[in-house]
């Protein structure tokens, strides 16, 4: 028998910390804990060890993006962080993402959706598409982060990987990239396994982040690269 799902929910709002609790208990995912800022997060993190952070951005004391660092940070087993936000794209995401965090739900999310995220990331994808994660990446990239870069070198890379990085930052799916390459589509899932391996990439959002914060792809490039592929 497989163990349930642990999960840490970090939200200032009693009513959201409630309502989640009560959408992923009913679908058999165990609330380990709660936290009402982000130094409640760090500590109960460390204590209870959970699978998955469910971590808002806007928190007292400590917000969202410092507590999922820290949380991150030196951890022997880390859990994943999904990012709680609103309806806008918060500059804070972008950051999160480049901290490490595995991606974000609105908060609005259906309960559906919001069971479907936690055990995705917990198999180790990351929750947002390419596309997505490649527009979210456009528009802080384009304006100038003021967060440290994820700072890898490339050098580490086959051609053939560079190739399938670049592309995989353009929004390409293992399917477009297989088609795109004329590779079977299990190849394409190696190349990205042993590029996330070389680069020290937790998944395929920090992969992104890495190809336009390295140069690797240009903002703007993204829509034209989709273009065949779109048109068949």
């Amino acid at each position: 028998m497989t163990e349930p799902l642990r999960v840490l929910l970090a939200d200032d709002q009693t009513l959201v910390r409630t309502g989640f609790r009560l959408i992923l208990g009913a679908d058999g995912i165990d609330v380990v804990a709660e936290a009402a800022n982000g130094t409640e997060a760090v500590e109960a993190a460390r204590r209870t060890r959970p699978d998955v952070v469910l971590m808002d951005v806007r928190m007292p004391e400590m917000d969202g993006l410092e507590a999922t660092r820290r949380i991150l940070t030196g951890a022997t087993d880390e859990p994943r962080v999904i990012i709680l936000t609103t309806f806008d794209l918060d500059r804070y995401v972008y950051a999160a993402l480049s901290a490490g965090a595995s991606g974000f739900l609105l908060k609005d999310v259906t309960p559906e959706h919001l069971t479907a995220a936690v055990r995705t990331v917990r198999t180790g994808d990351a929750l947002l598409a390419p596309a997505i994660t490649r527009r979210l990446v456009q528009r802080f990239t384009q304006r100038g982060s003021d967060t440290a870069a994820l700072h890898r070198d490339l050098a580490s890379l086959t051609r053939r990987e560079l190739e399938v990085l670049g592309l995989l930052a353009r929004g390409l799916s293992n399917a477009e990239l297989a088609t795109r390459l004329h590779l079977a589509e299990a190849t394409v899932k190696t190349h990205v396994a042993r590029i996330l391996a070389k680069l020290g990439l937790r998944d395929r959002v920090q992969a992104v982040i890495v190809a336009y914060e390295t140069g690797l792809v240009s903002a703007g490039a993204g829509e034209a690269a989709r273009q065949p592929t779109e048109q068949t």
